[in-house]
């Protein structure tokens, strides 16, 4: 007897050099569900070569503790490679247990107010900007407002 298909977990998208990952589910607290999340993280560093990786938080409820184990590792992998994990969109909730287990003193944490299309300024701060080639570009400053 075959399995049934594995349920994808997470929707990758790459942005420049930085991979974006967004969460399926709202509630991540199944074993199954957490291990095949922590086999897609790690095959996304140790298989494809990421090392710059966004999770979006943004819509999730709850996490149980094998997935904050695999953050803990992932964010150790990444570490040793020279590589960053940046945690964004996080619930007031699971915030708020980061930090009683202190464990938002181990990761880098964003909050992405105003700008979800682009998870706010998450993505500058990750991604190199273009050469400009020598070139450079005097910008004024706006006029001033009538009053």
């Amino acid at each position: 007897m075959s399995q049934p298909p594995r349920r994808r977990r997470l929707e990758v998208e790459d942005i420049g050099d930085v991979t974006v990952v967004n969460f399926v589910d709202r509630k991540i607290i199944e074993d199954q569900d957490c291990q095949i999340i922590s086999q897609q993280l790690f095959s996304l560093v140790e298989e494809l070569g990421r090392e710059k990786l966004v999770l979006n938080f943004a819509g999730v409820e709850f996490l149980s503790s094998p997935l904050l184990r695999t953050l803990i590792t992932l964010n150790k992998k990444l570490g040793a490679s020279g590589g960053r994990l940046v945690l964004c969109n996080i619930d007031p909730q699971i915030c708020e247990m980061f930090e009683i287990t202190e464990l938002n003193r181990l990761f880098k944490i964003e909050q992405c107010e105003n700008d979800d299309d682009n998870l706010g300024g998450v993505l500058s701060k990750l991604i190199r900007p273009k050469p400009s080639h020598g070139w450079s570009i005097a910008l004024k400053p706006p006029p001033p407002e009538p009053e």
